[in-house]
This record gives structure tokens, sequence and C-alpha cells, in this order.
């Protein structure tokens, strides 16, 4: 019975854009471009925490880990959404559902643990500076960057399995631009207890507790920051978070509203708007934020341009 109910649906049909007549036309080229930055962007700070050796810190090996993450999950929603505005048909077919699912659970879930390290990083660079160098060792950053991996595994495999229980009884009309747990339960006819339960108390587990601890450290951070006796010093210390922090803010608070909704929900258009900032348009800004903000980034960059300069130079020479 349960194949039966999953197998009568074969595709779903995404109304997300439903609203904007000829949304094809008028939204094609400004996902094309958000998708390319976010690519470009991201692309540029691994490859620069690679290359440079300045940048092979605990700070820059979790900034690559992130810069990693964010092309993941735009890669997961965005070319789909464009193959859609090419073919003008908002569908996408049951297994591609899943596998989405699967796939952006996974690589959400593991940046909100991300963040978390990174917020544990900073205080100890600024709270326990003496110690830093033994308290991040590159065993713990390796153990660290494998287990936000299988942190956020293992609640995209307990989401996709429940995913898969759901019965739609021919209502394949998802109100949202990409699958996500939220919408499928909201269309699925048979009991959806247990899947709400599983989003509730994984917002509060995979969301919530390394937003807590992010604020926790940032607390004893803010701390030591205000010991600092000259004005200098406190901008600096200050300074190496300010990127970490609005990161943090986007992402965390685009997350409480994607995830804790009332079973009501938003309008299709609010859900359509905070989808799209919290999967599209946040990847897109981390490495924006970090390279704007942060002077060594900008530093590496400038090395890694200037010495492609000084290469073509000679060759030219030659």
């Amino acid at each position: 019975m349960g194949m039966r109910n999953q197998t009568q649906v074969m595709e779903f049909v995404f109304l997300g854009f439903s609203g904007i007549p000829n949304s094809h036309l008028y939204l094609f080229l400004p996902f094309l471009a958000i998708y390319l930055v976010t690519l470009l962007g991201n692309l540029m700070i691994f490859i620069l925490t690679q290359l440079d050796s300045s940048l092979h810190t605990p700070m820059y090996y979790f900034l690559s880990h992130l810069s990693c993450l964010d092309i993941c999950i735009s890669s997961v929603t965005v070319p789909k959404i464009l193959v859609n505005f090419l073919s003008q048909r908002q569908t996408i077919t049951y297994n591609q559902c899943m596998a989405q699912v699967f796939f952006l659970m996974t690589f959400t879930g593991t940046e909100a643990a991300v963040l978390a390290v990174m917020a544990y990083d900073r205080y100890a660079a600024i709270c326990k500076p003496l110690h830093y160098s033994c308290i991040m060792s590159s065993k713990l950053c390796t153990i660290l960057a494998f287990a936000t991996w299988v942190w956020g595994s293992l609640n995209a495999t307990l989401h996709t399995a429940l995913s898969t229980t759901l019965s739609f009884c021919g209502v394949n009309q998802i109100h949202h631009i990409f699958c996500d747990v939220p919408p499928l339960v909201g269309i699925a006819c048979n009991d959806v207890h247990i899947n709400e339960m599983a989003v509730h108390y994984s917002s509060i587990f995979v969301g919530g507790a390394p937003f807590l601890f992010t604020i926790l450290s940032y607390c004893f951070i803010l701390s030591s920051i205000l010991k600092i006796r000259s004005t200098t010093g406190k901008c600096k210390a200050f300074s190496t978070c300010a990127s970490h922090l609005i990161v943090v803010i986007l992402y965390f608070g685009n997350g409480i509203l994607n995830y804790n909704r009332s079973s009501a929900g938003y309008s299709l258009e609010t859900d359509t708007l905070i989808s799209t900032m919290y999967c599209i348009i946040t990847p897109m800004l981390n490495p924006l934020i970090y390279s704007l903000r942060n002077k060594e980034v900008n530093g590496a960059l400038k090395k890694v341009v200037g010495s492609s300069r000084k290469s073509k130079h000679h060759h030219s020479i030659n």
C-alpha cells in the first residue's frame, strides 16, 4: 500500500513562481547571475585558502568548508530552477525530489554545525590566545570538520526516510520553489504527526543547538573584548569576528523563518522569498562578506593576482 501511494505521484509541480506572469523570462537571467556569482565567489575563497600559506589556519580551514557547502547548497536548488525556467514547466520527478530533500538537509545541517565550530575557533583565539594552537590542533580541526558532515548527513537521512513514507493521493502541487520537508508534509494525505515532530525537534537540535552554542561563544568573546584596554586592540579583535557574525545572523535568521512556521505556514509569496534568501541569496553573500571585510583574504587575493601578472609579464618578455 505504501509503495502504491508513493508511485501514485510521479512528479511534482512547483507553484512558487506561479504568481509572476512569464516568470521564466524575467527570472532566468537574475537567477543565473546569482548562481554564477555564488560559484565564482565561493570558489575564489576555497582556492585562496588552499594556495596562500598565511591562510593555513583553523579559521580559514573551516571557511573553506563553508565555501564548499555554499556551492553545494546553491547547486542542489538553482540548476533545477534554471532548467525549469528554460522548459517553462516548473516540475520535478519524485526521485529527484527525494534526492533534493536529502542533499539540501545534509548541506544546510552541516553548515549550521560549521558556523558553530567557527564560533568556537574565534572564542579560542580571543579568549584563550596563549593556548590557541594547542586547543585548535590540526587533529581536532579534522575531527570537527568530519563531525559536522556526519551531523548534517544523519539529519538528512532521517528526514528523507520519513519523507518517503508520505502519501500524496494524487496531489502533486508543491507551494514552494524546490523540494523541502515542510512543503511536502503540507500536501501529504496520510498521518504526518511523526514528520512534523521530526521537523520540530530537528530545528531545535540541528539548527537551534549550533545557534545557541554560537551565541554563547560570542557572549564570552564580547566579555573578553571589553576587557581589552586599547581601542585599537578592541577593534582588531572585533574585526576578526565581524564577518562570521554577519554570516551567522543571515544564515540562522533565514533558517528560523524557513523551518519554524505555524502549521498554516506563510503565504506562497512570503515562502518563496524566504526560501530564495535562505538557499540562494545567502550562499552568494557569504564570500562577498568575507572578501569585503577581511584584510587577510584581500591580501591573499592581491598576492595571487600579482603573481599571475608577474608570470604573464615574464612569459611575454621571453
